[in-house]
């Protein structure tokens, strides 16, 4: 059973920066790619960015490209979220996510975590 943690979420300014990890454990993390999604309040889950297993290839959300930048650390079973310029629709529960598939559907996605709240605002 693989287990993540996500950590880093708070308050922040728009404009501002910050960067979410999630750690794993249990399994075999090279195994599985990982992604980010994100939901807001009466919203559905939203796809932010995937990283593949080795960490060469990555995928972005289109409207997050540019501000946005996923990357993992199989040494440490990590994975993280650089996020800047951040707006306050970018307010949302941000998860963490294992899978074996690279996919932007939550829903091939096997394992998730409990989720890190990020709100943007003035």
């Amino acid at each position: 059973q693989v287990q993540l943690e996500e950590s880093g979420g708070g308050l922040v300014q728009p404009g501002e920066s910050l960067r979410l990890s999630c750690i794993t454990s249990g399994g075999t993390f090279g195994a599985y790619v990982m992604a980010w999604f994100r939901q807001a309040p009466g919203m559905e889950r939203e796809f932010v960015a995937w990283v593949d297993w080795s960490g060469s290839s990555t995928s972005h959300g289109g409207s997050l490209q540019g501000r946005f930048t996923i990357s993992r650390d199989n040494a440490k079973n990590a994975i993280y979220l650089q996020m800047s310029e951040l707006r306050p629709e970018d307010t949302a529960v941000y998860y963490c996510a294992a899978g074996t598939k690279r996919a932007i559907i939550p829903a091939r996605y096997l394992y998730w975590g409990t989720g890190t709240q990020v709100t943007v605002s003035s």
